[in-house]
């Protein structure tokens, strides 16, 4: 072999091992990239918890997400009697159907039961689910009719009717039942805004703190609308 030879093969076995080494660079490089793209970054999921009355939204990581077993005292004692409470409100909008004289306070009635019927549905389920005790009347799920006497409790409370008012009520007709309807469901709308601030006060559960939110919106709304419609009728 002669000398120019010898460098010749020299050169070319350089340049071999340079390209070798490139090559493995890369391949090391693309199996990295490859290991980073195909392993997903941890969930990062969170959810708006609706503050209590008065303070602002808190957001929750995903390992503070409130389970089934958060539940405390006061969240079911909302439920339980929020249920009754609703069943009695049932009991007045069915009476308005027949003896109201106001087309605006049938409407009203109307609206009320649309919305708490299926509000009674979705507290009934979540003390079935826990295996609590529903009110008597609640079991089938009624929404209207067949639910039940809610005015006959031994001792009312949170602004629901005396038996003796639901009498009242029941024994009235025309212009006279539709004021005696909005100031007693009046008082009664009152009763489930209180009841459903101190649930989200006291409660810990995150159903109960929404049913209980949606409670004191729609029926703090609801009681303007009927203050004003009581005004128009008396």
């Amino acid at each position: 072999m002669t000398p120019r030879s010898g460098r010749r093969v020299a050169a070319t076995l350089a340049g071999l091992v340079l390209t070798s080494l490139a090559l493995a660079s890369c391949s090391g490089d693309d199996d990295a990239t490859d290991a980073e793209e195909t392993t997903p970054p941890p969930a990062q999921s969170t959810v708006l918890q609706p503050g209590s009355p008065g303070e602002p939204n808190t957001t929750l990581a995903p390992g503070d997400y409130p389970t089934e077993a958060d539940q405390n005292a006061a969240d079911v004692e909302f439920m339980t009697m929020m249920i009754t409470h609703h069943m009695q409100a049932l009991e007045m909008t069915e009476l308005a159907q027949t003896r109201a004289e106001d087309a605006s306070v049938r409407s009203l009635a109307e609206r009320i039961s649309a919305s708490q019927g299926p509000e009674i549905h979705s507290m009934v389920a979540w003390l079935e689910a826990r295996e609590l005790p529903v009110p008597e009347g609640a079991g089938g799920h009624e929404g209207h009719g067949g639910h039940g006497s809610a005015s006959s409790a031994p001792t009312p409370v949170y602004g629901m009717l005396s038996e003796e008012d639901m009498e009242e009520l029941a024994e009235a007709d025309g212009a006279a039942f539709d004021q005696l309807f909005l100031r007693g469901m009046i008082e009664h709308h009152t009763g489930a805004v209180a009841m459903a601030e101190t649930a989200q006060t006291e409660g810990s559960d995150l159903l109960v703190s929404e049913i209980a939110a949606d409670v004191a919106s729609g029926q703090g709304a609801e009681i303007a609308r009927m203050q004003a419609l009581l005004d128009q009728v008396s």
